[in-house]
């Protein structure tokens, strides 16, 4: 289920959640080091936002460990990779390359209300359900695409 934003986190908060989940899910565990390289910055800046998120609950940071999730934590990191996940999902459906889609997914995360990201996921999903109608607009998607390359 995708819920509105859980205690209006800013856009960074968010983003250390996701990178730390993502980091557990592939690790087992979430170290500075870790999670420094996920987000591509210094650990020391990592640190800082860690005792931040540990101050608000979501995270115990423990010095030279890194950070486990409080489940108030865990239970929003998993609501943005979900917001992330689907809109990725959707503009990979639109033949928006991966790494743009992951890109991009990054942004809209933030911004777009949770109803809209909703019936994106319904839009995904009714797709999925119907492989002849995915090719359909898949093929009919190549096609608009290359007619309109050099228009945008």
């Amino acid at each position: 289920m995708i819920k509105n934003n859980c205690k209006n986190l800013s856009r960074t908060a968010e983003d250390y959640l996701e990178a730390i989940l993502n980091v557990t899910l592939e690790k087992g565990y979430a170290r500075t080091g870790d999670v420094a390289r996920e987000l591509r910055l210094a650990p020391s800046s990592v640190v800082e936002l860690f005792k931040k998120l540990d101050a608000m609950g979501l995270v115990e940071y423990r010095k030279y460990e890194g950070v486990v999730f409080k489940p108030e934590g865990r239970k929003i990191a998993e609501l943005i990779k979900c917001r992330h996940d689907t809109l990725r999902e959707f503009l990979m459906m639109a033949s928006v390359p991966a790494d743009i889609a992951a890109v991009d997914a990054c942004y809209m995360e933030h911004e777009l209300h949770p109803e809209t990201i909703r019936c994106i996921r319904s839009f995904i999903e009714v797709f999925e359900e119907d492989p002849t109608l995915s090719a359909m607009v898949q093929k009919q998607m190549s096609i608009k695409r290359e007619q309109t390359k050099n228009a945008i």
